[in-house]
C-alpha cells in the first residue's frame, strides 16, 4: 500500500496550475501543500514546506525551474512541466521522475503518478544530479548545460500581435484571437468579430503561442480553447469544432485523436 505523497506545484500558466491542481485533488496517493506561481516563490516554499514531490515548470518568471532545482536545501522528487519538448531527453537525464509535455491530458498525469508511486522515486535524485552536472559542466558534456541552453533558446510566448486595419496599426492580444487559418502569404486572424491579415506564417506564429489554449487542428488552422462552443464527430469519426461566433471549423484525423485524448 502506497503512502500519500505531499505535493507541490510550481508552475506560472493558471490553466496548467488549475489542471495540475484537479488531477491531484483527484488522486487518492497525492496531497497538495502549497502552489507558486513564479520561480523565487516556488523556492521559497518548497524549502518551507519540503514536499515529496514538485511539478516543475521549467520556464517561469523571476528563476527558471532549473535555478529553483540547484538552489533547493529540500529534496523532492521532481516532475518537469514545460510546453517545449526539447527538454525531454536531458530532463530525465537529470533523473527527473517524468516529464508532462503541456498541454497533458489526465491519463498522462495518471501515468506520471504511476511511476512517481511504483518505482518510488528517490527524493533529491534531480538535485544530486543537476549538481553533479554543474561540477561536471567545466567538461563541456553536462546534460544541465544543454538544458540551460535549451531554455535560453526558447522563444517566450507572444501576448500581443500588431495588426493593420484600414489604415491604422493596434495590438492584438492573445485572449481576444478565436482562431487563425493560413491564407496564401498571410495568415488569418478572427478577433473582435473581423478577420485581419498578418504577413506571418502560421507555423512561425504557433511557435510563439501558449500551447495549452492555442491547438493547431489542421494544417491551415489552429484554434483557441477558450473560444470553442463544442466538438462533434461527423461520419467519418472526425470532429467538427463549432466556435462561439457559429463557425464551424474541420479538424484533421490526427488532431481529432489528439482532442478526443484531451477530453477527461
Amino acid at each position: 500500500m502506497h503512502t500519500v505523497k505531499t505535493v507541490f506545484i510550481a508552475e506560472d500558466e493558471p490553466l496548467a496550475r488549475e489542471l495540475l491542481r484537479d488531477a491531484i485533488y483527484a488522486h487518492a496517493g497525492l496531497r497538495l501543500v502549497g502552489e507558486a506561481a513564479d520561480g523565487a516563490a516556488a523556492l521559497a516554499r518548497i524549502d518551507a514546506l519540503c514536499p515529496d514531490v514538485v511539478f516543475l515548470d521549467i520556464q517561469m518568471p523571476e528563476l527558471t525551474g532549473l535555478e529553483v532545482l540547484k538552489r533547493l536545501r529540500c529534496r523532492p522528487a521532481i516532475v518537469f512541466t514545460t510546453a517545449y519538448d526539447q527538454y525531454a531527453v536531458t530532463a530525465f537525464e537529470l533523473h527527473a521522475v517524468d516529464y508532462l509535455l503541456k498541454p497533458f491530458t489526465r491519463a498522462r498525469f495518471d501515468a506520471a503518478v504511476a511511476r512517481l508511486l511504483e518505482t518510488g522515486a528517490a527524493p533529491g535524485a534531480a538535485q544530486g544530479a543537476v549538481q553533479g552536472a554543474a561540477q561536471g559542466a567545466a567538461h563541456g558534456a553536462a546534460p544541465l548545460e544543454a538544458l540551460e541552453r535549451a531554455v535560453r533558446r526558447a522563444p517566450a510566448p507572444l501576448e500581443r500581435i500588431l495588426v493593420r486595419d484600414r489604415g491604422r496599426i493596434f495590438p492584438l492580444a492573445l485572449h481576444e484571437i478565436e482562431y487563425l487559418k493560413a491564407d496564401a502569404k498571410y495568415t488569418a486572424i478572427s478577433a473582435r468579430g473581423q478577420t485581419f491579415l498578418v504577413r506571418i506564417g502560421i507555423s512561425e506564429l504557433e511557435a510563439q503561442l501558449d500551447p495549452a489554449r492555442f491547438i493547431r487542428i489542421h494544417r491551415s488552422t489552429l484554434v483557441n480553447l477558450d473560444f470553442v462552443e463544442s466538438m462533434k464527430a461527423d461520419e467519418q469519426s472526425q470532429l467538427l469544432i463549432r466556435m462561439r461566433d457559429g463557425s464551424v471549423l474541420a479538424a484533421s484525423r490526427e488532431a481529432s485523436k489528439v482532442l478526443r485524448e484531451m477530453a477527461l
